[in-house]
């Protein structure tokens, strides 16, 4: 029968082991503070808890820091960190060289993407490994490309491979496809609930039946990219091809411009000149070939970076040759 005694043996071993634990505990976090605790005395408890909390803060910078280095072998997607300058409330410290952040206010930068804290000096020396928290990215439209992709871990964006698949089930014989326009207001109704719902989006016949709205949803979507698809940095180039008259010569230099951009938007570029291609080969009901699309998808591809008005007027008409001869030639250059 169970005895009092037992009870009490037992409730004995219990508190030698949590007291063990407790000791080995201390003396880890000792460890990881510099300090040097021998024999019976420990830190008086007054002063322990916030030394605990201390030695947590730098093993948790020293672990993030850790993962730093491990991830700056080269990535698919590359991306920089999106630091803001920020005031920290209560203690905290560098998550890349795990000192303190002094003062009361800006006391560092906060990436707005991942969320990751460091000193403004230590923000230059950080790789290019952000990995975007979706706690951090609330919204799908006017996102960054590659923030986007990288934030729900997917090749393309959502909404590029959802509409393109739902455009290719049941419009690409539709007469006008991409030249016609849907209801604004269904547009915006397939914007927000991207924005709210994500993949979980219907965007199927039985919500929107007119095909119009949904090549709408895509258009807008590029539109309101921060970075344009063919980027900023790239965009000279696209168009300095463009002028080129010797068809071979063009479509090595077409070649070398793609290796301008991002691999987020390479990706995203490539699938979306394979679907155009598709298009085209319906061109006897849709009637829309590659000049036309070109006309359609050039200004939403190509933005001209903080050119005056003249000059990005001008540059329209190579901007439609770029996305025809990439439509033409997607077999080949991508």
């Amino acid at each position: 029968m169970y005895s009092t005694e037992m009870w009490m043996r037992n409730e004995q071993k219990s508190l030698v082991q949590k007291a063990k634990q407790e000791a080995n505990q201390q003396d880890i976090l000792a460890a990881a503070l510099g300090m040097r605790i021998s024999g019976p005395q420990k830190p008086p408890a007054t002063i322990w808890q916030p030394l605990k909390l201390f030695a947590y803060s730098q093993l948790t910078s020293l672990v993030r820091k850790a993962t730093l280095k491990d991830n700056s072998l080269p990535h698919k997607y590359e991306k920089v960190h999106n630091f803001k300058v920020h005031t920290f409330r209560g203690p905290h410290w560098c998550e890349y060289c795990a000192n303190f952040m002094w003062g009361l206010k800006a006391q560092g930068v906060k990436c707005a993407d991942c969320g990751l804290n460091v000193h403004k000096q230590c923000s230059t020396m950080v790789p290019c490994n952000c990995v975007p928290d979706l706690k951090h990215v609330k919204k799908v439209y006017s996102c960054e490309l590659t923030t986007l992709v990288k934030a729900h871990n997917t090749k393309r964006p959502m909404v590029v491979d959802m509409c393109i698949q739902e455009i290719e089930s049941r419009g690409l014989k539709s007469e006008g496809l991409y030249r016609m326009s849907g209801f604004s207001d269904s547009v915006e109704d397939v914007k927000s609930a991207f924005d709210r719902d994500g993949e979980k989006t219907d965007i199927s016949a039985n919500a929107y039946e007119d095909i119009n709205i949904i090549t709408g949803a895509l258009k807008l979507y590029l539109r309101d990219l921060p970075i344009p698809v063919i980027s900023y940095d790239a965009y000279p180039r696209f168009i300095e091809v463009a002028k080129l008259e010797d068809p071979e010569k063009q479509q090595e230099a077409f070649r070398e411009a793609l290796e301008l951009l991002p691999a987020a938007h390479s990706e995203t570029l490539r699938y979306l000149m394979v679907h155009l291609k598709r298009v085209t080969l319906n061109e006897k009901d849709n009637l829309m070939n590659a000049e036309n699309l070109g006309i359609v998808f050039g200004p939403t591809l190509l933005r001209a970076p903080n050119l005056d008005a003249m000059t990005a007027l001008n540059d329209i008409r190579y901007q439609r040759r770029v996305v025809e001869f990439l439509i033409k030639n997607e077999d080949i250059l991508f």
